[in-house]
Parts: structure tokens; C-alpha cells; sequence
């Protein structure tokens, strides 16, 4: 094998392309004066490499299939797949590979709808889940209450030493709306102790309100999740009916929700909390006003101004609903 084919073969050219009207002997490197040359002969004159498919097919040659192509050699009537849409595989190039997934990666990350509903994994639905969501919705403040410290819906069961009902006014015109009890909160048995809860009280008493004056503050969960990780999608679903029964009973003006979780869960939202901040979003027909937990203004002094603006936008909202009452 001479070279030239050594080097074709190394291409992946299994075959020369001529044209047919033409043989290779008699090709001319000149064509003579006075004639007209096709094309094909003027670009393989000018040119004198071996022609590929594609190189065929532009200068209007007529091809023909090579006898025995190559087994890495793709079908003549296979579809062209772009390098950027092509798949990484074991025997592709680690930094190509590298490359085509970052940039996978990065077009998904731009590519998410910045409101898109939570995807939360399914729960069974029962005729015993919804006959206890119904009894639920009947329970006055007592029964629920009872209901509550009793609960054994989920996991969270075995690991809690108290259960985080509520606090405050039952006939609150506002309410708080949390996320979780934490180390302290379940150790006492109510919402909000510790610095955090230090720093809701300063922040409700910039107000002129207090926790046990026409407040009401509640969590998503009433059992705190070991180690303070985030909740369990069934562990929502199993604690809602709670929190939506003690909603329809104070039927307050207006709700703060406090922290991204909460926010997200009471909203059913996936929208990142710095979205849902600054306006009045809508919970069984209460206004809903999103801001930061005080837990994260404890981290973050910075966006304590953003809380306070919050707040103020709360008040409104509330000032407002009496008007209207």
C-alpha cells in the first residue's frame, strides 16, 4: 500500500471519488486551449487531492459507493448529526465530553421556567388520606389541637420530643407562616423561639404587634425534621391539612410567610423568594406577602432593610383589608 492510500485510509477515505467521464490515467493537469473542461476536472486540476463524498456531491460529480467500506464508516444515506448535538461516549474524548456536558448542563440551567409549579414526587391518595383530610377541615380548635400532638401520619414521629402546634390569637387578623420547628422549637413546643424568634418579636413590635396580641404564628410542619434538613414532600402532604384547617379558623386579613421553603410550600411555587418578594400573591383568597425567615437576617444583616419593606407592604395590604371591611 503506497502512502497515499495509507493516508487516505487514516482519513477515512476508503475510496477515490473521480468523476466518471474522466479516467484517472487520462486525466489532463491542463485543459487544452480552445475546449471547455467540466467543472469536476477543473477543480481536480486545480486541486489534485482525492475528492470525499461531500467534495463530490458540491462539485456536481457523479459518486459511486466504495466495494468495501470501512466499519467506522457511516451509511452513505445516514442522517448528519451536528458535533453539538452528538452524545459523549466511552470512546469519545474526555475533554470534548467534558465540554459537550457543560454545555448541556448550562442550556438546561437557562432553559427552566423561572415559575414553574414545584415538582413534588406523588403521594398516594387514599379514600383513608381523604377521609382524614375531611375530618381534619371539620375540627374545631380543641380537636385539632389534640389531632396534632397525637399525630403518627409520618416519620417524623419517632424523632420529635414535642409537637409545634401554634401561638397567639386565635382570631389574629395576622398570621406567620414558617417552615419548620428547629432544635429549640421542638425542645419547648413552640414556633419561633431562640435568636429568631427574638428578632420576629422586634420585628412585629416595629408593627405595633406582639405574639400574643392579633398574631398567629404557625409551620408548614409541626414536627421538626432531624438534623433541621428541608421536609419531605409526604410529610408536607401529611401536615397541610394542619395548617390549611387553622388558616380557615383565624380567616386573618393577612399572611406572612416567612423564609423560601414555607413560601414556596404555601404557594406551590418553585420561584425563588428574591421573585416573590415585594408583591401580594393569594392563599385560599387571603393576601400572602412574602419575606425573608429571621434565622437567614441573622446571617444576612444586609437584607434586613428588604424585610422591614416587606413588613411595611404587609401593613398595607392589612390597613387596606379593614378599609375594605
Amino acid at each position: 500500500m503506497n502512502r497515499r492510500a495509507m493516508f487516505l485510509e487514516v482519513l477515512g477515505i476508503s475510496a477515490e471519488w473521480m468523476p466518471r467521464d474522466v479516467p484517472v490515467a487520462d486525466q489532463p493537469t491542463e485543459a487544452p486551449v480552445g475546449s471547455v473542461a467540466s467543472p469536476a476536472v477543473v477543480a481536480r486540476a486545480a486541486a489534485p487531492v482525492a475528492l470525499t463524498m461531500a467534495e463530490a456531491v458540491v462539485a456536481d460529480a457523479p459518486v459511486s459507493k466504495p466495494a468495501a467500506p470501512l466499519a467506522s464508516s457511516a451509511p452513505v444515506d445516514a442522517p448528519v448529526v451536528a458535533a453539538s448535538d452528538a452524545h459523549p461516549n466511552a470512546d469519545a474524548d474526555p475533554d470534548s465530553a467534558a465540554i459537550d456536558l457543560e454545555r448541556a448542563a448550562t442550556v438546561e440551567a437557562f432553559d427552566v421556567p423561572a415559575a414553574a409549579p414545584v415538582q413534588r414526587p406523588a403521594v398516594a391518595r387514599t379514600s383513608e388520606h381523604a377521609g382524614r383530610e375531611a375530618a381534619i377541615a371539620a375540627m374545631p380548635w380543641a380537636e385539632l389541637g389534640d389531632a396534632v400532638a397525637g399525630c403518627t401520619a409520618c416519620g417524623l414521629c419517632q424523632s420529635r420530643s414535642n409537637t409545634v402546634f401554634g401561638v397567639g390569637d386565635q382570631q389574629a387578623e395576622w398570621m406567620l407562616v414558617g417552615e419548620a420547628p428547629g432544635e429549640n422549637e421542638d425542645l419547648q413546643g413552640e414556633p419561633f423561639v431562640g435568636q429568631a424568634g427574638k428578632l420576629l418579636d422586634n420585628m412585629l413590635a416595629a408593627l405595633g404587634l406582639a405574639r400574643g396580641r392579633n398574631v398567629y404564628i404557625a409551620n408548614v410542619l409541626k414536627c421538626r425534621p432531624p438534623g433541621n434538613r428541608n421536609p419531605e414532600p409526604d410529610e408536607v402532604a401529611q401536615c397541610e391539612p394542619y395548617l390549611k384547617r387553622q388558616i380557615a379558623l383565624i380567616k386573618p386579613k393577612v399572611i406572612v410567610v416567612l423564609g423560601r421553603f414555607a413560601a414556596q410550600s404555601l404557594l406551590r411555587s418553585d420561584t425563588p423568594i428574591g421573585k416573590l418578594r415585594g408583591a401580594v400573591h393569594s392563599y385560599e383568597g387571603i393576601p400572602v406577602v412574602v419575606t425573608y425567615h429571621p434565622a437567614y437576617l441573622l446571617r444576612t444583616l444586609t437584607d434586613k432593610a428588604r424585610a422591614w419593606e416587606d413588613l411595611c407592604l404587609a401593613r398595607e395590604v392589612h390597613d387596606r383589608a379593614g378599609a375594605q371591611a
